[in-house]
């Protein structure tokens, strides 16, 4: 040792240290137990369409922008539903007009009747008496008989007014609905994922707007064997790991929501702990997500509880019976 040279020296320091550092590297893998199924984080994404065709006006959602639920964030051009609305609403008030008129020309006929009624009764009761001659009577129960005729006419065509004006009733309603549905609202609070359109483009009813999803708390779908679901219940709590970079796990709790009744071949990215089994069940734990670290997409390891075998009660060992000596007589 007092022969060797410090460079010499220098480099069993040198060795010593990587190796002492090897060890603790290979000691803190040991320490941190391995997963039990691996997953990818996804969240409820609801895609917004339009409800009704017509030029964007205003177009509000950007990717990232956080929007409450409820909050109007689209416009399609409701010019052109105006004037269709200000048509309908004069064929309305010109229905209306004609079933005023129907009514009055309806109350004259009635009038008429009853003075033609008498009319004709007079003239039978003089035709009975021979002071009216047979030609008076048929003129008299003609009169009578047409007025009722146009009575009947006019009240036809006074339903068939009031028809119609119901009709434009139904329409301008229809109309002031599609105008509510040009004012697209956000259905849910969350941050918007995608945009498909700009303001100042021609959508079609039904045409996607934009994607929107709740992040704050994402959804680790995972797959676990057969062999595992002892170990997992809806409302459990688990624990899951994701990668905070430079070799660094981030440690987050969740909570299973949803385990699958019928199993499944495993997916081709998916691993488990037994990657022979080829039969797989799904199961979803949210995680909240308070600071934003998860994001769609991302990988994640799922921890399960150790669930402890069963023990079964042990019988007490049963003592043979004594039996009498051989030979030996009562």
């Amino acid at each position: 040792m007092r022969c060797m040279g410090m460079s010499a020296r220098r480099a069993l320091t040198k060795m010593y240290s990587l190796t002492l550092g090897a060890v603790a590297v290979v000691a803190g893998c040991r320490s941190t137990p391995a997963p039990d199924a691996y997953g990818n984080f996804e969240a409820t994404e609801v895609v917004v369409s339009a409800q009704t065709s017509g030029q964007i006006q205003r177009f509000l959602p950007i990717e990232g922008m956080q929007l409450a639920r409820g909050a109007d964030v689209v416009l399609i051009d409701t010019v052109p539903l105006g004037l269709q609305r200000e048509q309908i609403v004069a064929q309305r008030n010109a229905a209306s007009a004609r079933a005023a008129e129907a009514s009055q020309r309806l109350g004259v006929l009635l009038v008429q009747r009853d003075v033609s009624r008498r009319a004709y009764e007079r003239t039978q009761r003089l035709h009975a008496e021979k002071a009216a001659t047979a030609q008076q009577l048929d003129q008299a129960e003609r009169d009578y008989r047409v007025l009722l005729a146009q009575i009947a006419a006019a009240r036809a065509q006074s339903r068939s007014v009031r028809m119609d004006a119901a009709a434009t009733d139904a329409s301008v309603a229809q109309i002031a609905d599609r105008v509510a549905r040009s004012h697209v609202a956000n259905p849910v609070a969350g941050t918007v994922l995608a945009t498909y359109a700009r303001a100042g483009e021609v959508v079609q009813a039904g045409q996607p707007l934009y994607r929107i999803a709740n992040l704050d708390t994402l959804v680790l779908r995972a797959y676990v064997s057969e062999s595992q679901l002892t170990s997992i219940r809806v409302g459990q709590t688990t624990q899951v790991r994701v990668d905070r970079g430079s070799g660094q796990l981030m440690t987050l709790q969740g909570t299973v929501s949803w385990i699958s009744s019928t199993s499944e071949f495993t997916p081709t990215p998916v691993q488990t702990r037994d990657e022979r089994a080829d039969l797989v069940y799904a199961v979803k734990v949210r995680v909240p997500n308070r600071d934003g670290v998860l994001k769609i997409g991302m990988p994640g390891d799922l921890s399960l509880p150790v669930s402890l075998p069963v023990s079964l009660p042990v019988s007490p060992p049963v003592s043979p019976r004594p039996t009498s000596p051989a030979g030996r007589r009562s």
